[in-house]
């Protein structure tokens, strides 16, 4: 399958238009899955954390089209990262650094191939859909890509302490992996204590705690409420133990 993950959003045209491309370049009975079209805008780092966890419940084969790309028609490289088995098109700004950092085995191309009408401004569609569309029809591109040692833009294997995405109910995931927290700890925002819980279920309404959630990362909400009004997160907000 194709699997899309972007910052485009979904009321304009950018993803209708990628996935006309994938079908023109690809085969049509693909499967091509909307991850999630809200990645923080202009943020390939905590884009970069947020993939990692959520690209765990899929099967090695699957294809990520991955664009959060602020610097297209810039310097950046245009790369295919393969990562336990799972393969990763998208520019080489940090968005793909973190799954490669924790992958077991990873290899990585960049994309020299360039279509005859490429948009300075739209690669998703005119440069990283076409490749990812091959990959998943089983047609390896070689002669467009170049094997290089490893991406340009590099990132640690750690978790981050921050907030990275914030989902319509308000609820404030971070790049923290839960595994890697007691589950006794009560975290802190700022001045504000959070404590640990297992379940909305297990708190009362409008009180604000932190759990596991189903990929595995630390999760800030308020039972019944908005934790990022609440609490005023935003992403980039630090969470820490609480002392």
């Amino acid at each position: 399958m194709i699997v899309l993950y972007t910052d485009f959003g979904i009321d304009d045209p950018y993803v209708g238009q990628m996935k006309a491309a994938l079908l023109q370049h690809g085969r049509q009975d693909v499967p091509i899955v909307d991850l999630l079209h809200r990645v923080p805008d202009f943020d390939p780092r905590a884009g970069a954390h947020l993939l990692a966890a959520l690209q765990t419940r899929f099967d090695p084969g699957s294809v990520f089209l991955a664009v959060v790309d602020p610097g297209v028609g810039g310097d950046r490289q245009a790369v295919v990262l393969e990562a336990d088995g799972k393969f990763y098109v998208g520019p080489d700004n940090g968005l793909l650094a973190v799954v490669a950092a924790r992958a077991q085995t990873f290899r990585s191309w960049r994309i020299n191939w360039r279509p005859v009408e490429l948009s300075v401004s739209f690669h998703g569609r005119d440069l990283f859909a076409p490749i990812a569309a091959r990959i998943a029809a089983g047609e390896w591109p070689a002669a467009a890509l170049a094997e290089c040692g490893s991406l340009d833009h590099a990132m640690s294997a750690d978790d981050l302490a921050e907030v990275i995405y914030i989902d319509h109910y308000g609820n404030a995931l971070t790049g923290m992996r839960a595994v890697n927290v007691p589950q006794d700890t009560p975290l802190a925002v700022g001045a504000v204590r959070i404590p640990p819980a297992r379940v909305f279920a297990e708190v009362p309404t409008g009180q604000a705690f932190w759990y596991e959630n189903s990929v595995g990362l630390v999760e800030i909400a308020v039972n019944r409420g908005n934790a990022a009004s609440v609490l005023g997160l935003a992403v980039g907000s630090l969470v820490k133990r609480a002392t």
